[in-house]
């Protein structure tokens, strides 16, 4: 009965007209090429950001942050080209972490990431964008991030701030249930699965920025791991996917 009840939930929201937040476009200027790193941001929805920290070191993330702002009308702060070492065959380049001050590898442990003066200038930069594109309190946070390991490769998972057991639950329900409606009209999509914390245990629990970066500041803040499938080949079903979601979720956390 409580399935039933929280699906039915679920539909309801996810076709429910947004009055709150609405989906006003806006230009979002994102640069790929950038060889020295940058940080760009474009004001939304006051309170409420995309952020893309890894925007060329995690492929495609900053396209999709970029897309999700124009379908939101959320604001966006893309971080591109803060690579330290180009990746190797054998495992992912040195880069700074951007969303928190230190540098490190993708995938490593994160006792061996290291604090440095350059790592803690470039969260300093990324924190100050994020502030002012929030212009005031910021009340919902969604940093896109990807990932290639294998474990992870058939699924979405969602470390989050300020979101308790069945509050996650419920995430986890609407979120199923917008994929299954947009997958009805892409049937070759792949149907990945949805983990969302603390009603799941992640891989990438996101415990760094938590405890040292930018996952201190919002109210209510979600991490997104999306595998290679949801960032390339699928990347536009996937984006229309998490855009209706972000709407919804940010909609929840301000009626709580």
């Amino acid at each position: 009965m409580r399935w039933r009840r929280l699906c039915s939930w679920a539909i309801s929201v996810a076709i429910a007209p947004v009055i709150l937040y609405g989906c006003a476009p806006h230009p979002v200027t994102f640069d790929t090429t950038t060889a020295t790193g940058s940080i760009t941001g474009q004001p939304g929805w006051r309170g409420l950001v995309i952020a893309a920290p890894h925007g060329t070191s995690d492929p495609r993330t900053g396209d999709i942050a970029a897309a999700l702002a124009r379908r939101t009308g959320f604001g966006v702060v893309i971080a591109t080209g803060f690579g330290l070492e180009p990746d190797a065959r054998e495992r992912a380049g040195r880069r700074y972490e951007v969303n928190r001050p230190f540098e490190g590898v993708p995938g490593r442990p994160l006792a061996e990431e290291v604090a440095t003066d350059g790592a803690r200038q470039v969260y300093e930069a990324y924190e100050r964008r994020v502030r002012e594109v929030a212009q005031g309190p910021l009340r919902f946070l969604a940093e896109v991030h990807g990932n290639n390991h294998r474990d992870a490769a058939g699924r979405i998972e969602i470390a989050t701030v300020g979101v308790d057991r069945d509050e996650a639950f419920r995430l986890r329900v609407l979120l199923e249930v917008i994929r299954d409606a947009h997958l009805r009209a892409n049937r070759g999509a792949p149907r990945l699965e949805i983990l969302v914390e603390p009603a799941d245990t992640l891989r990438y629990a996101a415990s760094g920025a938590k405890k040292n970066g930018i996952l201190r500041l919002p109210e209510r803040g979600l991490h997104i791991e999306l595998p290679r499938a949801a960032r390339a080949e699928w990347r536009e079903a996937y984006t229309a996917i998490l855009a209706d979601f972000l709407v919804q979720a940010a909609a929840l956390a301000a009626g709580r």
